[in-house]
């Protein structure tokens, strides 16, 4: 493969190769017009390509490997390179643009080290459903396998965590590769996919035209559901008694909420939204249960317990949720829509599998309960599901989400996250790192609307808050967009605090700071006999690092809050403040807790609505 020292034609002399707004948000569009083949060099294939499909911003730091492709890159005009402070922060910055706006989010790194970095992002990606696209640089094609500097075998570490990789040495397939990758990542389950480039592929002469041809044999996502399961779900669901809404995140990644609030206004059936699924059904909406899970609603856990009929529409029927899973919904019939086949009967046998994108299932449910309806005979007791209502709004009235003021006048977490979403409002979007923060965001904002909600679920990694929040806030700049953190978690990510200045990136940092690794301490007080092994971050009299001196270090506005006289004043303060971000230190009480809480292992049955005050049932005969 030769190279090229002749300036060939940038990124910006060919910018109506760009694929239009409106097919940059349709998948399924054409990538772009057919456009007759250039000589360029495989660097400037790339960025033409990354043009051609539609991405319009890249997290990443040049290396070695990928420096090629920064050359050409400086010159485009559509896609928009943010220099982050590690390959980490790329990847979750990707992750927090794909999951705001519903777009592909993209990352780049260089070989060896720069891809290594990417793994948690990639696998977080891969257990939320996120798509994203990685693209690496790696060493020439002569070196690979030969334990090269700056080498790692980044296809191989990667294939159980994405849904499609490339390891491209030939420069005429490098627009394949990226036109397939976008397509494999925003269609079916979305996921993330890594493109791997050989240096030598991206300094080589090549041709370049769009849109290239896709060969992939086999991939066929199957979305429209099966006719036969919709009638007999919809059977199900006029049979039943106690029926329940098991919604997961595939309803957010399908943009069916829409849908989903038509079904739930039609049916009248209750609705639990997972911890990956809040907003989906409006939190004022009085069907809304609120979470299930390990620190779930009373009446969200209980209500999947005590149902009949459990309609599980995007959800994987996840350990968080099941507890103990041979105890879990003893009682029930299950429904199970989901994009993706592989997760149908794997935890929970279905009764009735459909294997569909959930926006079309959910479409057809309900015209075929209109059918039904139609046809039913007058006086039957179909669809009649008033006492079942009646029986979980009273557990919902019982036992309300809740906290206990502190008796020492020191912050309550719980306290400082509500005043947040109330003086924010549901327009804003929230982004939580991991642990005990993340709960109370989730329990404590009122989420109206999709994708206000972002988070790591399936992975749990420390760290996501700051970056995603960063790649929220580059996708929607309107919105006011806060990153709910621990003091743990922000320790790992805070650097790129430092590209939202360079960047003018003004997101709002909420430290949840309680001097220890909370959600940790939690268990270890519940069940460890209050040994704090290696989890308090530092002593209560310092402050290590000081958070606001810190923030202020980095160019950000720095405050702190001690009591809940304050919390007002700094949070107001934060959202008059947009010309950088803001970073605010809560100095909360120690030992909080999350309650409700279901101990890991045991059935839902056992779950505590406050430490040692469990709900008393009455025993079914």
């Amino acid at each position: 493969m030769s190279e090229i020292t002749k300036p060939a034609p940038s990124p910006a002399d060919v910018a109506h190769l760009a694929r239009p707004k409106h097919q940059a948000e349709t998948p399924s569009a054409p990538l772009a017009p057919v456009v007759p083949a250039i000589e360029v060099t495989g660097a400037q294939a790339l960025v033409l390509a990354l043009e051609a499909v539609g991405a319009d911003t890249v997290f990443g730091i040049p290396g070695g490997a990928i420096l090629p492709a920064y050359d050409p890159m400086l010159d485009s005009k559509k896609v928009r390179h943010i220099l982050v402070r590690h390959e980490q922060g790329a990847g979750h910055a990707a992750e927090g643009y794909a999951s705001a706006t519903g777009k592909v989010g993209v990352c780049m790194a260089t070989s060896g080290p720069g891809a290594t970095n990417l793994v948690t992002a990639i696998a977080d990606a891969h257990m939320d459903s996120v798509p994203i696209v990685a693209i690496t640089g790696q060493v020439s094609s002569g070196s690979i396998g030969s334990d090269a500097f700056q080498e790692a075998d980044i296809r191989g570490i990667t294939m159980p965590i994405t849904k499609h990789n490339y390891l491209v040495t030939d420069p005429a397939k490098i627009a394949q590769a990226v036109a397939e990758a976008f397509h494999v990542a925003s269609t079916g389950r979305p996921g993330p996919v890594l493109v791997d480039i050989s240096k030598d592929a991206l300094q080589a002469t090549t041709t370049f035209s769009w849109p290239p041809q896709i060969d992939l044999p086999g991939y066929r996502p199957v979305t429209r559901p099966h006719g036969k399961q919709i009638r007999e779900a919809a059977r199900l669901i006029a049979a039943a008694r106690r029926p329940v809404l098991y919604v997961g995140g595939g309803v957010i990644r399908a943009r069916a909420s829409e849908q989903l609030r038509e079904l739930v206004e039609l049916t009248q059936i209750p609705v639990t939204t997972t911890l990956m699924a809040r907003g989906t059904i409006p939190d004022s909406n009085p069907l809304n249960l609120g979470m299930p899970g390990m620190h779930g609603t009373v009446a969200a856990v209980t209500s999947l317990q005590k149902a009949d009929l459990i309609i599980a529409l995007g959800a994987r029927f996840d350990d968080r949720v099941t507890g103990q899973l041979s105890t879990f919904a003893p009682h029930a019939k299950v429904i199970h829509a989901d994009i993706d086949p592989a997760e149908i009967s794997k935890n929970r046998v279905a009764d009735v599998p459909i294997v569909g994108d959930v926006g079309e299932v959910i479409s057809e449910l309900i015209e075929q309960i209109h059918a039904d309806r139609e046809a039913a005979v007058p006086g039957t007791r179909s669809w009649d599901f008033a006492e079942w209502r009646e029986q979980v709004n009273g557990w919902k009235q019982t036992f309300p989400l809740g906290y206990t003021d502190t008796d020492d006048g020191t912050l309550s977490p719980q306290y400082v996250i509500s005043r947040i979403g109330e003086l924010t409002g549901p327009e804003g979007t929230y982004v939580a790192g991991v642990g005990q923060h993340q709960m109370w965001a989730a329990q404590f904002v009122q989420y109206e609307r999709p994708n206000a909600w972002l988070n790591s679920g399936g992975l749990g990694t420390m760290g996501y808050a700051v970056p995603a929040a960063m790649g929220a806030k580059v996708a929607e700049p309107e919105r006011t967009v806060w990153a709910i953190d621990g003091d743990g978690c922000f320790q790992m990510t805070n650097q790129e605090l430092a590209t939202c200045v360079i960047n003018n990136i003004p997101v709002k940092v909420a430290i949840i700071n309680n001097s220890s690794l909370g959600m940790v301490r939690q268990w270890q007080t519940l069940f460890y006999n209050e040994r704090y092994s290696n989890t308090d971050l530092q002593p209560m009299q310092q402050r290590v690092p000081d958070f606001v001196k810190l923030a202020e270090a980095y160019g950000c506005l720095g405050l702190r809050a001690e009591t809940p006289e304050e919390v007002d004043a700094v949070i107001k303060q934060a959202l008059e403040t947009n010309d950088r971000p803001v970073v605010i230190d809560f100095v909360v009480h120690r030992d909080a807790m999350v309650w409700p809480m279901v101990p890991a292992g045991v059935s839902n049955d056992m779950i505590l609505a406050a430490r040692d005050e469990a709900p008393v049932w009455e025993r079914e005969e």
